[in-house]
């Protein structure tokens, strides 16, 4: 099943961060992408189902805290997205939680509709 990956971060943090900073979270999505590409999940662009079949994935003391539904009472901003291929729900959470914005934001995780 696809799912698209939606990273929300707070746009303003990428410009207070040093260059050495900037460089090493453009290494973290880069092995990220390289990870799901070698997994042989990663895919393109689908039509999505309504927000209210969303899960979000964020990181809490290093672990993932799943709630249903869209993340909407923040101040982050949608910034980027994955479109993977899995299994099932499980393992679309399992790929957000290891996300580099569920550390620093948040990724919400809702499945495309079914090829008609």
């Amino acid at each position: 099943m696809q799912y698209m990956l939606m990273n929300y971060v707070q746009e303003s943090g990428w410009t207070q961060l040093t260059k050495a900073q900037q460089t090493q979270g453009l290494a973290a999505y880069t092995a990220y992408t390289e990870a799901m590409t070698k997994a042989g999940i990663l895919n393109g662009i689908g039509r999505l189902q309504p927000s209210a079949t969303a899960t979000t994935v964020r990181l809490v003391d290093g672990k993932p805290q799943v709630q249903d539904g869209p993340f909407v009472d923040s101040k982050e901003q949608f910034g980027g997205y994955y479109v993977i291929d899995v299994a099932d729900l499980d393992a679309a959470l399992s790929w957000a939680a290891r996300c580099p914005a569920a550390g620093h934001g948040v990724v919400e995780v809702r499945p495309f509709w079914p090829a008609s």
